[in-house]
């Protein structure tokens, strides 16, 4: 019966969106023929609807039968009553008070440490582990989350809302949307400043579990704007075993604590490469990541094997989680998600507040 079919197909999520077609207002009839396939017609809110191949065969899987799906483009009102319901229904935004998102800015004290990467892999895992994840490149001058997320489309404006791609379930945010290739990004603080409250503030992120920063190298101005945006962010520090990355990765531990954001733990990446003998060979030294996880006093999350895929998957758009399951690097990033998971945000107070 179309009603039957109707309630099932209500239940499809659209992947750019993250929510169900019913509670979204994107499923506008479905009819059922006596001969030939059924009928179902959905309503996207622009054209060039991204994923829209992917969310055609979720609907056909779910209908478990033959289904045509005809596509329109919403009308210039159902466009906003489309932004106006899926705000009702929306808790505070992120970094605002009673937002739910709990932020993670992965930050390194100096570049090439794999900081992207361990972003990339731990966000991937995240949504492996059921959590909504968004991913803000806050990296203004060496963006490069989206092309290891394999995202090849920009970001969606729906009524002055901007609604990040998506890829492996995870929504990104980046400067490589807005950037031409042969073009470099020399901005000063306020323009720097501006860029990255647009991130959080225009961007839909719909609430989601977990927001991860890519912080750019170092303490500058993006760490300070984020810092004043984001004053409840958790940090967690990415070194190598090298002790001088060690000794660099310590400044950002030092800013956070400037900022009083807590700083959860740290992952040692690149920690050691296994031959084909089986053997463990050290290229990088030993030790930088347990020796900063004791200096800073919070635990090491997690120590990173090099392997081949991570490189790849780096360049290709498939993160080592998802090209490599069951690797060792797999495994340490399902572990590193499971230990973010676990350790809550510290609990805040204030100085003059007291329970008599």
């Amino acid at each position: 019966m179309p009603d039957d079919l109707k309630a099932v197909l209500s239940q499809v999520l659209d992947p750019l969106m993250g929510r169900a077609l019913g509670d979204l207002g994107m499923l506008t009839s479905v009819s059922e023929k006596r001969f030939g396939a059924d009928r179902a017609v959905v309503s996207v809110p622009v054209p060039n609807y991204p994923l829209l191949d992917e969310l055609q065969r979720r609907m056909v899987e779910a209908a478990g039968s033959d289904i045509e799906v005809e596509v329109g483009v919403m009308p210039d009102g159902a466009r906003v009553e489309f932004m106006d319901r899926l705000k009702d229904h929306a808790g505070p935004g992120v970094g605002e008070t009673g937002s739910r998102t709990r932020v993670v800015a992965v930050s390194s004290g100096k570049g090439g440490v794999g900081k992207s990467s361990v972003t990339t892999n731990l966000a991937v895992s995240l949504v492996r582990a059921g959590k909504s994840v968004g991913v803000i490149d806050a990296d203004i001058w060496g963006f490069s989350i989206p092309r290891m997320l394999g995202i090849d489309y920009p970001p969606v404006v729906i009524e002055q809302s901007i609604v990040p791609p998506v890829a492996h379930g995870v929504k990104a945010m980046s400067m490589d949307y807005f950037v031409a290739d042969d073009q470099a990004v020399i901005w000063r603080g306020p323009m720097l400043h501006k860029a990255i409250e647009q991130f959080l503030k225009d961007v839909w992120w719909d609430e989601p579990d977990f927001l991860l920063v890519d912080m750019p190298p170092g303490t500058g101005d993006v760490s300070i704007s984020l810092s004043q945006f984001l004053p409840r962010a958790q940090v967690l520090l990415v070194t190598t075993p090298q002790p001088t990355a060690q000794r660099v990765a310590r400044r950002a531990a030092l800013m956070a604590e400037k900022v009083n954001q807590e700083v959860m733990g740290v992952v040692e990446n690149m920690s050691w490469f296994t031959g084909d003998d089986g053997v463990r060979y050290e290229l990088f030294g030993s030790g930088g990541g347990a020796a900063l996880a004791e200096e800073v006093g919070v635990p090491l999350m997690a120590r990173v094997p090099l392997l081949p895929e991570m490189r790849e998957g780096a360049d290709d758009g498939i993160p080592v989680v998802v090209a490599a399951p069951g690797s060792e690097a797999a495994i340490a990033f399902d572990e590193l998600a499971a230990a973010v998971i676990a350790k809550k945000a510290r609990v805040r107070t204030h100085p003059d507040l007291v329970i008599r």
